[in-house]
């Protein structure tokens, strides 16, 4: 293998030139498609955040009456309690 590669001669600066072009253009090409993807992902994740603080402010607030009829003896967290867990094995499925 490093034979061919010492046989094979270097081309002359004025036919490589196009072929260094292309492949900064290749290279520049993948650089933008790799930061396309991120860019779609954290767009993504940033999205998928918002509905988790927006669910875990209405859980808040659920909780709260909760909270309030715990002083008075009574309790009602067990069933909010399996309806948040059957939300979050929605989500998962």
């Amino acid at each position: 293998m490093t034979t061919v590669l010492a046989a094979a001669p270097a081309l002359p600066l004025h036919t490589a030139g196009p072929y260094v072009a292309a492949a900064y253009i290749v290279f520049v090409a993948v650089i933008l498609i790799y930061v396309a993807i991120m860019a779609r992902r954290l767009s993504r994740i940033q999205r998928e955040l918002r509905e988790l603080e927006r669910e875990l402010h209405v859980d808040e607030e659920l909780k709260a009456p909760v909270r309030q009829s715990e002083r008075h003896g009574q309790s009602e967290r067990h069933g909010q309690t399996e309806r948040h867990g059957e939300r979050a094995q929605e989500r998962i499925a």
